[in-house]
């Protein structure tokens, strides 16, 4: 409890500031008073002096009243749900929307060159949203760093960085490449995750990529929130925080000087994916090429439903403008609609979190960042409580974190892009645990695997399973490190006509020319 007022006291909160930098203090103290947040200096007086600096410093850092902003715009203006108003939703435009299951081969090819052309400028990087930890699948360290059992014993982190390395080769074959090609990568860890996630990448010396052009950055934090707006404490000297959402990101480029590094590089073009999908194709050309030959300042990269219960958000329009919105916001009705046109569903672009942005986008988004939602997630906080300082295990949800989503952005844009890709090809999230059978360790290796041999076989080989092949659900034990190809380019003249026998794991192309028959 807070000491008896003496010297130099704030009557209000009874905190002494004779001996603690008194003014800074002191002014610390009304603003917090004026922003109703006084509380968090009820135990001021009970810390050391090392406590009370961590505290001070917390606060001076905090933007508090910007804090009771987004509690009030959160907790006024909720997310719109549409239950029986379907009307406030339309289907996609159709000149922001194309499909690479339904484009030629002719115009796949136009966008994957007019996306290396660029690769090869040095104008397009990378954004990897990758603060999430692997406690689902039974693991403290970041998910990136998680083994989805292929007979590599990869990372996700390693398969990315492969996919990137194999990328800057081919943009290099491009006419007119720069000298050196580079795709910078930019990782957005979460503070808990930084440190092992920069000391896995050292470790594994940036699994060959230039420590250089890999820069990793801290999405940030928001005060976890009583429901009446009141920040909590996680101790006496340290406030209850948590991670702002991968909303955060458009936030975290500006202030940790991500943007100026872009700058610096003359980067126009960024592809944002999350680090769980096993099968993303990392500043994938096709996609990039595409939204550049749309002149689109924002894209999303979407894969079809497949049915219309199937519980993910769509892209749409929705108060005509771009959103994505959550399947339980969608009327039974308005999800089983038809497009006469081609016979899908009128909503069927599920979001993957996979995005295109110029930077020029990037840089907008602080003018109307006031302007973004922010989310509600109700959640049992371990907290102290504020009469008696006791830690507060609760058994009940008690408070809130708030978050942002990174298509919270779609609304502002002014020229969209969407992309329908194939799913079996580039989109397998890992999200549970181990025997699941859903979106779990077996599912991402096995869709990499089927990949592998979908490759090869239409590249015109022959895959024999070999009797020593422990197959899982029937898929032969094939791996093609990203080295060796990045999305089945160049295997036509080394297989074509020839056999490979599984199980068998392949490094690069040369190891493929020795390995057929």
């Amino acid at each position: 409890m807070i000491a008896a007022p003496t010297t130099s006291l704030n009557v209000n909160t009874g905190v002494n500031t004779s001996n603690n930098n008194s003014d800074d203090v002191r002014q610390l103290i009304e603003r917090y008073q004026a922003a109703g947040q006084s509380h968090l200096f009820n135990f001021y007086e009970d810390l050391n002096d090392d406590d009370k600096a961590t505290l001070v410093s917390q606060l001076e850092a905090l933007n508090v009243e910007r804090v009771n902003r987004i509690h009030q715009k959160a907790t006024t203006c909720p997310s719109p749900m549409l239950n029986n108003q379907s009307a406030t939703l339309a289907p996609l435009p159709e000149e922001c929307f194309d499909s690479i299951l339904e484009a030629s081969k002719d115009k796949t090819q136009e966008w994957r060159t007019i996306g290396l052309n660029q690769i090869s400028q040095n104008k397009v990087a990378v954004i990897l949203l990758a603060g999430g930890q692997g406690t689902r699948l039974g693991s403290s360290a970041p998910k990136g760093c998680y083994d989805i059992n292929l007979p590599s014993n990869k990372s996700l982190f390693q398969i990315q960085a492969e996919r990137i390395f194999k990328l800057q080769q081919l943009a290099q074959q491009q006419p007119g490449a720069v000298a050196n090609v580079t795709i910078p990568w930019y990782v957005m860890t979460s503070g808990p995750t930084r440190p092992a996630t920069v000391a896995f990448f050292q470790e594994n010396n940036y699994f060959g990529l230039s420590s250089d052009n890999i820069v990793f950055f801290e999405q940030g934090t928001l005060p976890c929130l009583t429901f009446d707006g009141k920040i909590m404490m996680e101790s006496k000297s340290q406030i209850a925080v948590a991670p702002d959402g991968n909303g955060g990101v458009y936030a975290a480029l500006r202030g940790t000087g991500v943007l100026a590094n872009m700058a610096e590089r003359k980067i126009e073009y960024l592809h944002a994916y999350c680090v769980d999908n096993c099968l993303v194709r990392v500043a994938d050309p096709v996609f990039i090429g595409y939204c550049v030959s749309k002149n689109a300042d924002c894209g999303a990269k979407v894969v079809r439903k497949n049915t219309p219960d199937e519980p993910v958000g769509v892209v749409c329009l929705r108060n005509a403008a771009f959103n994505v919105v959550e399947y339980s916001e969608i009327d039974e009705d308005v999800a089983h609609a038809i497009n006469p046109k081609n016979g899908q569903l009128l909503y069927s672009a599920a979001n993957i979190v996979n995005h295109f942005y110029t930077t020029d986008f990037l840089n907008k988004v602080e003018s109307f960042e006031g302007d973004l939602e922010y989310h509600i997630a109700r959640k049992k906080i371990k907290t102290i409580d504020m009469q008696t300082g006791d830690i507060i295990a609760p058994k009940q949800v008690n408070g809130m974190k708030l978050e942002m989503f990174v298509f919270d952005v779609f609304p502002f844009t002014e020229r969209m892009a969407v992309f329908e890709v194939d799913r079996r090809e580039e989109f397998s999230p890992l999200k549970n645990a181990p025997g699941t059978g859903v979106d779990c360790p077996e599912t991402s290796r096995r869709d990499i695997l089927q990949q592998n041999v979908r490759f090869f076989e239409a590249a015109g080989g022959k895959v024999v399973v070999g009797e020593d092949d422990n197959q899982v659900e029937g898929t032969p034990t094939l791996e093609l490190s990203p080295l060796v190809t990045y999305s089945g380019e160049g295997l036509a003249e080394i297989v074509a006509g020839k056999s490979i026998k599984t199980p068998i794991r392949l490094h690069s192309l040369e190891e493929l020319k020795r390995a057929v028959f």
